[in-house]
């Protein structure tokens, strides 16, 4: 008997029902002999034995539905060494679910957090293969993470439907986009959405070159502007700030998010009516894009076949477009930004986008 456990966790995206698809399939598409416990939200069903018998039948239809059947939450690594309330030790309880339900491995969907403790576990001795889910694309060790496609699709149409009624009112709109350390998917949406200004946590921007950047439309007749703004963008000054200096600038900021602060900093110095669109969690949900769909299924099969291998203590990662595996300790901890030199952003640059760094030619 092949004994299987599963579990999704850290934020939802569009395509984990997808990569849970392709791993069972692939696995019992080679042997009848299997059992599937999949662990209710994430490490938490783990800790406290919270689990579901499924089946094969369980992962049919469910390609293309958005979240994920197994339910998650959120386990900060840092806290996985720190007993519960009822002083119960976290990772003790984890193995002893695993031990207790003779599993022969564990698969493990989830981003950068959830990789600390996934190889965390690797390193207690369980046998672990993961799955690199985030809208991010933030994962070290892969060109690709699914749900980022979705993401960006999303964003993207936020972005060209606000179009038409920037365009129709000579407006100043900010388009805010997921991403609290990273800007990929504002990247990707900026440029296809044709944002004239882009903002990213990697490239802070000067207030002033964004300012610059709006007058000159309008000089040239443009009199709409369009910013993706990431949600963790942040100006050169607060860049230069401490990490806890940061933060408590953070804790004490008066606007809800950096849109409304870059609103208010825009419309004094260009005396332009400035709109905020927050698609928010929308870009997390839905159906997955036929990419995400694809490449959900590789990297599950992908994992099924180390499962049968007997091949444990991987990342199923995607590199220059196939599958590979990256040892866990080489993922976990690491952080992928975007490169403020790539050429991405060159090419942006090329065509007239702004990062509110340099000034608008």
């Amino acid at each position: 008997m092949l004994r299987i456990g599963m579990l999704t966790s850290g934020g939802d995206c569009q395509a984990l029902n997808a990569a849970m698809r392709g791993v069972v399939k692939g696995v019992c598409s080679k042997r009848d002999d299997v059992e599937i416990y999949g662990f209710k939200d994430g490490y938490k069903g783990l800790i406290y034995a919270n689990f579901e018998m499924l089946t094969s039948k369980d992962f049919s239809g469910i390609l293309t539905r958005g979240g994920t059947i197994l339910g998650t939450s959120r386990q900060p690594f840092k806290l996985m060494r720190v007993p519960d309330a009822n002083g119960l030790d976290k990772v003790a309880a984890m193995k002893h679910t695993y031990h207790k339900l003779s599993l022969d491995c564990i698969v493990i969907l989830g981003g950068n957090g959830t990789h600390k403790t996934a190889n965390l576990l690797r390193e207690e001795g369980l046998n672990v293969i993961t799955l690199p889910k985030t809208i991010d694309n933030d994962l070290w060790g892969t060109d690709m993470t699914f749900g980022f496609q979705s993401a960006v699709d999303i964003a993207t149409d936020t972005i060209d439907r606000i179009h038409t009624t920037a365009t129709s009112h000579s407006r100043v709109f900010i388009i805010e986009v997921m991403g609290h350390k990273v800007g990929h998917v504002t990247l990707h949406a900026g440029v296809a959405g044709g944002a004239d200004i882009i903002l990213l946590p990697e490239i802070p921007y000067d207030i002033e070159v964004i300012a610059d950047v709006i007058q000159k439309r309008s000089a040239a007749g443009k009199p709409f502007t369009i910013l993706a703004v990431a949600e963790g963008a942040v100006s050169k000054e607060d860049a230069q700030l401490k990490k806890k200096e940061y933060k408590e600038k953070l804790a004490n900021r008066k606007y809800p998010s950096i849109a409304y602060e870059l609103a208010e900093q825009i419309q004094q110095k260009t005396d332009k009516e400035v709109r905020i669109t927050v698609p928010g969690h929308t870009q997390r949900g839905g159906s997955p894009c036929a990419y995400d769909r694809v490449f959900s299924t590789r990297v599950g099969a992908a994992a099924a076949e180390l499962i049968l291998k007997e091949e444990f203590g991987y990342m199923i990662a995607m590199k220059n477009g196939e599958t590979t595996k990256v040892p866990l300790q080489d993922v976990a901890g690491k952080l992928k930004t975007v490169d403020p030199g790539c050429s991405l952003i060159k090419e942006a640059k090329m065509v007239g986008i702004s990062f509110g760094d340099d000034v608008f030619k």
